[in-house]
């Protein structure tokens, strides 16, 4: 580490300023100007969609679930008998990301892979019953706590145009 000239002739004690520049690491200190940023929309629903996912987590820690395997814990429970690559796609979750999160709802015995009968090559995706339980105390928490949080602080009016601002987006843009 180099130490400016100004710096080395200071009165304080060495003590001193490590202390204060450990305060200084430490405490929060002034916020960063976003600038620009701040009004970049791309930004601003990434910053909302880590909260939104912390707060999610939060809500269903019990059951350790993500976001991302309760979607499709819910598609496997509406769709049954549908395959793995349709509800990759439909969720937009890459292949091989996919099947290491199958392999990790199989091992807790969420759901299972069945081959398909129709396609050898395929494999269908249904939820077992210790799925279809976590999954119902799942939807349980998210609407008691997770959702009911998001409709406290935007109000439904606000959600609902949320709704359809967001699905605006994903579908055209």
């Amino acid at each position: 580490m180099t130490v400016s000239k100004s710096a080395e002739k200071s009165s304080e004690k060495p003590a001193e300023t490590a202390k204060s520049r450990k305060d200084a690491a430490e405490g929060p200190g002034e916020a960063l100007q976003l600038g620009e940023l701040s009004e970049q929309l791309g930004y601003v629903l990434k910053r909302a969609q880590l909260k939104v996912f912390e707060n999610f987590l939060r809500c269903v820690a019990s059951l350790q679930l993500t976001p991302a395997q309760f979607s499709v814990l819910l598609l496997v429970e509406k769709n049954p008998g549908r395959n793995q690559t349709e509800i990759a796609s439909t969720l937009g979750i890459l292949r091989p990301n996919f099947v290491a999160m199958l392999d990790n709802l199989e091992s807790r015995d969420l759901c299972a892979r069945i081959r398909s009968t129709n396609d050898r090559r395929s494999h269908i995706l249904v939820l077992t019953d210790k799925g279809k339980a976590v999954l119902a105390r799942a939807k349980k928490l998210v609407a008691t706590k997770h959702e009911a949080r998001l409709n406290e602080v935007l109000g439904p009016s606000n959600r609902e145009a949320l709704l359809g601002m967001l699905s605006k987006i994903a579908n055209e843009f």
